[in-house]
């Protein structure tokens, strides 16, 4: 009975692996291919090894689009997530303010990339844009479309204005999932707010936490349609992210190895450092415990 129903179970998550398979590992297959392939024709291919990597890996500006990423990546995470568990702990537990509140926070989650790209780009214009034209009335001098630190800011600031929302539904799901009864031990014995949340509420919300993490790295580090659509990459190069980079390698000038060798680089760092994430956290978790 059991081996018949382990086989059921198996049947079942067949179609799984097979979409799983034609989604991904065939389209990584075919990287690698390229990666380590000079290819020409359907029948004329050349073995280069590692040429490609070599190439790509000394180029500047493949490190100047990784360097701009990564530290893109890392001031999103260091705003977006504080950000969103105050947002989380000032929103309302129950009753329909507290519906209000979930509805207006997710709303910025369901507009879609380019649209999110084409309203900051059209918001944060000194011309036409009230977001543009009220920092210029404030006498700050603001022109994303000219100024490289402008453009920066304006990609930072709108990736929160977006993403934000998400961090802070997680880690009010994890508040609400907290008994009553932690809240009442903690009025009893006189606790601080700061100590509720630094021994209650913090260390039940570290599960979502991770989750938010997680998932701000691995979206930011792959952020393309919304600086694409707002800076093109500009000015100059101050805001071409490796998404960017590789696009223009891939599609612009139509180089295949190098672009494959660029997304598997892409990729292993993406890896390392979700990995290295979710170790630390993970860790922090288990040492907070014991």
């Amino acid at each position: 009975m059991d081996k018949t129903q382990n086989n059921a179970a198996w049947l079942l998550v067949l179609p799984v692996f097979v979409i799983v398979a034609f989604s991904a590992i065939i389209p990584l297959m075919t990287v690698v291919n390229y990666a380590f392939q000079d290819i020409l024709g359907p029948e004329d291919r050349v073995w280069v090894g590692i040429d490609w990597f070599r190439q790509v890996l000394a180029d500047d500006d493949l490190r100047g689009a990784a360097l701009r990423q990564l530290v893109f990546s890392l001031t999103i995470l260091a705003i977006e997530i504080p950000l969103g568990i105050g947002l989380a702990l000032a929103m309302p537990a129950r009753g329909i303010a507290a519906s209000a509140t979930l509805v207006i926070m997710a709303l910025p989650l369901l507009i879609p990339w380019n649209v999110v790209g084409t309203i900051w780009q059209i918001f944060a214009r000194g011309d036409i844009g009230l977001g543009g034209w009220a920092l210029n009335r404030l006498g700050l001098d603001y022109n994303y479309t000219a100024d490289p630190s402008d453009a920066w800011l304006t990609i930072v600031v709108m990736d929160v204005w977006h993403w934000t929302p998400l961090v802070a539904l997680l880690c009010y799901a994890g508040l609400r999932a907290i008994p009553p009864a932690y809240y009442q031990a903690a009025a009893i014995d006189g606790a601080s707010r700061w100590a509720v949340f630094r021994f209650i509420e913090l260390p039940k919300m570290r599960g979502v936490l991770l989750i938010a993490v997680l998932l701000r790295f691995m979206d930011s580090f792959m952020i393309y349609t919304e600086p694409f659509v707002v800076t093109g990459g500009g000015p100059g190069s101050a805001t071409t992210f490796l998404s960017i980079h590789l696009a223009k390698i891939a599609v612009g000038q139509f180089d295949l190895g190098p672009a494959a060798a660029i997304s598997i680089i892409y990729f292993l760092i993406i890896l390392t450092f979700s990995f290295v994430f979710y170790n630390v956290m993970t860790r922090v978790g288990t040492g907070d415990r014991t």
